[in-house]
């Protein structure tokens, strides 16, 4: 007996699958999905996610042929982990869909479907992990020195962004964090936000006085484009919370006007933040307590970055170090 592929839950039920799959294998996904958005509080875009790699793989297995999850093992698994490599899969995008199969199959276990979980042992090939690009000090003073005469038609805008890259810099947030806040969030008394993170996880942050300045600013304008009832901390013009997409375009457009040499999105302003913090202060720790990160070795990343900086001034500036224009 086969079903569509289209399930019926909230998360992703606008997602359907490109062909029917045996219900014995839909089934067992549809609960896994109902379980991460209502026990573990996952996001509906999350869970969407999942459904599209587990969709694929339960296709795939198909072909080996399996139709049921209880017959899934180890070989097998590495089995799907090879094909989607012939089909060009990267080692990225691969190792994303064989960490779903493995939470999926964690779920299976915790419900007695399966006695061990059989992705666990299988990794996708090794990945080059590239560093993620910050901009220096000077180009985010370059970034920041924006004012209302740099876009005459509507100072409105220039105030808003002026204090979202303020504010992201400040505290390292990350972009789904900067356009969730609300004003309640924000206590520039105390000079903190609160700040919901992945997996719901809070978190108290201290704001800057740069980036407080550039607040009470865009306070002065906000009511003028947000009735009382809007509770978003930044709106568009159209009188609503910012877009995720909004945020983006404005920050490339900034950085395009501001004459920097590389591209500027969130994600930069994030890496910056914490590529400064951790060269001025060398606290790892503190570093992955701002970030929000769960594992310290997330954060760990930045020590690299923070290496290669620490390699420029010692090869700039070490006797043995420099290099010789003639022969010795």
């Amino acid at each position: 007996m086969t079903t569509p592929s289209k399930n019926n839950i909230a998360a992703g039920s606008d997602l359907p699958a490109p062909c029917e799959l045996p219900i014995q294998l839909l089934k067992p996904i549809d609960r896994f999905l109902r379980y991460i958005t209502s026990e573990r509080q996952l996001s509906l875009h999350t869970a969407r996610n999942y459904r599209r790699h587990l969709t694929l793989f339960a296709e795939q297995m198909l072909t080996l042929p399996i139709s049921e999850w209880h017959e899934l093992d180890a070989s097998q698994v590495r089995k799907l982990a090879t094909l989607n490599h012939k089909l060009g899969l990267s080692p990225r995008s691969l190792a994303t869909k064989l960490s779903a199969l493995r939470s999926f199959c964690d779920y299976l276990v915790l419900q007695g479907d399966l006695s061990a979980n059989p992705a666990k042992g299988v990794s996708a090939p090794r990945q080059h992990k590239a560093l993620p690009k910050n901009l220096d000090v000077d180009e985010i003073n370059q970034l920041l020195a924006v004012s209302n005469s740099d876009e005459k038609d509507d100072p409105f805008l220039v105030l808003r962004d002026k204090a979202m890259m303020e504010l992201m810099y400040s505290a390292g947030l990350r972009l789904d964090e900067l356009v969730n806040l609300d004003l309640k969030d924000v206590k520039l008394n105390d000079k903190t936000m609160r700040v919901i993170g992945k997996g719901n996880k809070q978190r108290q942050l201290p704001i800057g006085s740069v980036a407080i300045a550039a607040l009470k600013a865009w306070f002065k304008v906000r009511s003028e484009y947000a009735d009382s009832a809007q509770p978003a901390l930044f709106v568009s013009q159209l009188r609503r919370r910012i877009s995720h997409r909004s945020v983006q375009s404005r920050m490339a457009k900034w950085g395009q006007q501001q004459t920097l040499t590389s591209h500027v999105h969130p994600h930069k302003l994030r890496h910056s933040f914490a590529t400064h913090m951790l060269e001025s202060s060398g606290d790892l720790r503190a570093v992955q307590e701002l970030l929000g990160h769960a594992n310290i070795s997330t954060t760990q990343i930045y020590t690299s970055l923070d290496f290669q900086h620490l390699a420029k001034v010692y090869d700039a500036a070490h006797p043995r170090a420099k290099k010789k224009n003639r022969e010795d």
